[in-house]
């Protein structure tokens, strides 16, 4: 509503302080989520090869953690509409905490010999699971959470934020993985502390969410993935975030093996490259984002073409400044993408979507980060080379196809009336 027909000046002017402070402490608590999700990515491949186990087989626990999200994302959304948004983050926080201890236990007894082989894959993806189904609940109410306290004009800007609040936390992340030099272990360790506070710091500072509770669900449960208002994101999205998770699962090994890098040192020297690219994504979704005035799906169509070009340089060198020049193209890319793709989809739909939407949206990267993962695994085992030539492809022909979807969107970034 305009606050300009609110009959209480002062109302509006209260309203606004509240989703103010509202909005510092939900971007606070973004930023650790976002180390949380980074820390293990520089980890898992050194880790895994110290385990013993494959490349399909370390990005297969991705692949597999990832698909519980996407499954358990759209319920969280929705019930975000009825518990409320702050009770469903705090589920999903606590449960990253635990799900975390739960998770390093196990790959502590795999790196002493205790599990080997086939029981340790398993209880990795057991572990992993069970980690998944319920930090999945963080994101969806989060995004939500910013849907209810942003106008239809501000959305793409708050979204925008959230990303870049996830993204400070992504360069966080690997920088906490130096702590690799002590042991593999201890940057999984300290996360979990940290993520248990952040549990902490949203149930004693977050306000609850200004939009009343939805009693009855039957509104928003309606919405589909197939839904014409937001298929077109959807496709746009799952296809990028495979083509990203595809790459990002993979540099681990492709640092190593180019550069013949020891597991310590793999770790740190993809940590620097990740850092540097969750910086380029921060700095576009801080100041580009902000400034723009774009459509969300004109963003979209900017961001393709770089990725593609990331890409292929990454398929076509084998230098650490060159690989970790096109992973910080990927993070100023995808800075663009995240958060165009988040608002586009939250404005298609009506206010009492919101949390549906923002399920539905939220699993989109886990279903391409589902994919991704294993079958970027697959074809590196095939050719080094082969995941990033393939991301390129993909990407090439999402960049034709946005061209016919773009004719079925109006300049708000919904679908148009036929």
């Amino acid at each position: 509503m305009n606050h300009s027909t609110d009959p209480s000046p002062t109302h509006a002017t209260t309203t606004a302080v509240d989703h103010a402070k509202a909005s510092k402490v939900l971007l606070t608590s973004l930023v650790i989520v976002g180390m949380g999700f980074s820390v293990l990515f520089p980890l898992l491949a050194p880790i895994g090869r110290e385990m013993g186990l494959s490349e399909i087989q370390i990005t297969s626990i991705i692949g597999a953690s990832s698909l519980a999200v996407f499954l358990a994302s759209p319920l969280w959304g929705r019930l975000s509409d009825t518990w409320g948004r702050k009770r469903v983050m705090i589920i999903g926080l606590f449960g990253f905490s635990a799900g975390t201890v739960l998770f390093n236990s196990i790959l502590n007894l795999g790196l002493t010999g205790v599990l080997t082989g086939s029981a340790l894959f398993g209880a990795l993806i057991v572990a992993r699971l069970c980690h998944a189904c319920v930090m999945s609940a963080a994101m969806p109410a989060a995004n939500a959470y910013m849907a209810d306290i942003t106008s239809p004009a501000n959305r793409t800007k708050g979204m925008g934020a959230a990303g870049a609040a996830n993204n400070l936390g992504s360069i966080l992340g690997p920088a906490l993985s130096s702590l690799a030099v002590v042991s593999l272990l201890t940057p999984l360790w300290v996360i979990a502390v940290v993520a248990f506070f952040n549990s902490l710091f949203i149930w004693r500072f977050l306000p609850q969410s200004p939009k009343p509770r939805i009693k009855t669900p039957s509104a928003t449960s309606r919405l589909r993935y197939t839904d014409p208002r937001i298929l077109p994101f959807i496709i746009v999205g799952v296809l990028m975030f495979m083509g990203f998770a595809l790459v990002q699962q993979t540099m681990g090994f492709r640092f190593q093996d180019a550069l013949g890098l020891s597991a310590q040192d793999t770790a740190k020297v993809l940590g620097i490259a990740m850092m540097l690219s969750a910086a380029c994504s921060l700095f576009a979704q801080a100041v580009i984002v902000q400034r723009t005035k774009r459509p969300p799906f004109e963003l979209l169509k900017l961001a393709i073409p770089l990725l593609i070009i990331s890409f292929t340089l990454m398929a076509s060198f084998q230098l650490q400044w060159v690989l970790t020049a096109a992973m910080a193209l990927q993070g100023f890319a995808m800075g663009i993408a995240g958060p165009a793709f988040m608002a586009g989809a939250s404005l298609a739909v009506s206010t009492e979507e919101q949390g549906s939407v923002a399920g539905i949206a939220s699993s989109c990267g886990p279903l391409g980060f589902t994919a991704g993962p294993i079958f970027g695994g697959l074809l590196y085992q095939l050719n080094p080379i082969l995941p990033y030539a393939f991301a390129a492809v993909v990407y090439a022909i999402l960049f034709l196809f946005m061209g016919r979807l773009s004719q079925k969107m109006n300049t708000k970034g919904t679908i148009g009336e036929s």
